[in-house]
């Protein structure tokens, strides 16, 4: 679901509400204290459920006292968060 590549988490299935619990537990298994960038290049396929793994990515991050930012997140799932009024939430590397 996500692998550590080049000192990045890149995220390989589809960001749907299908693979959501999945992607949210394998994403707080692999923070590391921190600074960590979740890569979304290789996503070709996301729904509203991937703004909520990326909320709960940040919490869990918060709790564990490192950070999370986001590389390459997908058009659909920016102009999603930028409806639910929470683009800014979202940390950008």
């Amino acid at each position: 679901m996500i692998e550590r590549e080049a000192g990045r988490l890149v995220v390989k299935v589809p960001m749907v509400m299908a693979n959501a619990r999945g992607l949210l537990d394998a994403g707080r298994s692999a923070l590391q204290p921190g600074e960590n960038v979740v890569d979304f290049s290789a996503v070709n396929e996301a729904d509203s459920s991937a703004v909520a793994v990326m909320l709960g990515w940040l919490r869990a991050a918060a709790l564990l006292r490192c950070t999370v930012k986001f590389a390459q997140i997908p058009a659909g799932v920016r102009s999603l968060a930028e409806l639910y009024g929470v683009v800014d939430l979202l940390p950008q590397a």
